[in-house]
């Protein structure tokens, strides 16, 4: 184990599998200065390796999953997850039909990679959280890592999944330092990992929400709840089965999500538990997200953002 950062445990997973298989490369716009760096390291070793691409986020798509189809393993970095729409053609129509088109004879094993996410002031065109947009594609999978063990097991997976995959990176997170180990390390696409155990409401998230639900849980304590914690990891495949064996234990479900409210995959999540255990439940199920509305800046983004006492509220309205 050695301790990394969020970005450091993404490019070391890269470097590590770029060693392994010749047909990994990457397109991108700027792999070292741009959007936290995560593939620094990588570059460094493999420059050969990297298309230091225009600013043509469609000829960009159209280049790494091209190549994904005629047997790259491609990393395609939009930088920002605002950007991923401008290309969302190549993506929606070609690289997440590519196995359906070909009646699972073709593949295209493609990690688009962006960063996504509010609270750090870089605006409504930056800053927002389409996680939900990216899951509603059948044959596209979503990951969303929150701690740097799991970025770097995740971006593995992804790496050896022979699917287009979206991995998005928050912000706030690729600096947060944790234990990594060294060498080769996966984490299973579609497994949610219990951070904290509790037996009196359970709060789901995913991404940098994580660290919010944490904190408000540690708060929850003084109230006398004792908060369960769930990362879900990667929004497709979702699971499922963690989240309902923890409601069945504490009959109550707190949703957090950055994304805006009205479409939300949050509100996926509450209509599918709602759907399969109500029985289970002692009372509504509770989103918390950010409001329909564009990400604003400075003094607006702190009303907007996700806090700690907004879940805290949602969760003592269930007792």
């Amino acid at each position: 184990m050695s301790k990394m950062s969020y970005a450091e445990a993404i490019s070391d997973s890269v470097a590590i599998e770029m060693r392994q298989d010749p047909n990994i490369a990457y397109v991108g716009e700027d792999p070292v200065g741009g959007a936290q760096q995560v593939f620094m390291g990588a570059w460094c070793e493999f420059p050969e390796r990297f298309i230091v691409a225009p600013i043509t986020e469609t000829a960009n798509a159209g280049c790494a999953i091209g190549a994904s189809m005629c047997g790259m393993r491609m990393i395609l970095d939009m930088m920002y997850a605002d950007f991923i729409p401008v290309a969302m053609d190549e993506i929606y129509n070609q690289a997440a039909n590519v196995c359906y088109t070909y009646n699972g004879k073709g593949n295209c094993p493609v990690v688009i990679r962006a960063m996504c996410g509010n609270g750090t002031s870089e605006g409504l065109q930056h800053s927002h959280s389409l996680e939900n947009l990216f899951a509603h594609i059948p044959g596209l999978k979503v990951v969303m890592p929150t701690f740097p063990d799991d970025a770097k097991g995740l971006m593995t997976s992804s790496l050896r999944d022979n699917g287009p995959v979206i991995f998005l990176t928050h912000r706030k997170l690729g600096y947060n330092e944790g234990e990594v180990p060294d060498n080769e390390y996966l984490v299973p696409l579609g497994k949610a990992k219990v951070v904290r155990e509790g037996k009196d409401v359970t709060l789901v998230s995913w991404s940098y929400p994580v660290m919010t639900c944490l904190q408000a849980a540690e708060n929850l304590v003084k109230q006398g709840i004792n908060a369960e914690v769930i990362d879900l990891r990667t929004i497709v495949p979702w699971d499922k089965e963690c989240i309902k064996e923890s409601v069945r234990k504490t009959g109550r479900l707190v949703v957090v999500s950055e994304e805006n409210h009205t479409g939300s995959f949050a509100g996926e999540i509450a209509a599918t538990l709602a759907e399969e255990i109500f029985n289970a439940l002692k009372g509504p199920i509770k989103r918390v997200t950010s409001i329909d509305a564009p990400v604003p800046i400075e003094k607006l983004e702190d009303m907007y953002l996700i806090t700690p006492e907004k879940i805290e509220k949602a969760v003592m309205s269930l007792f």
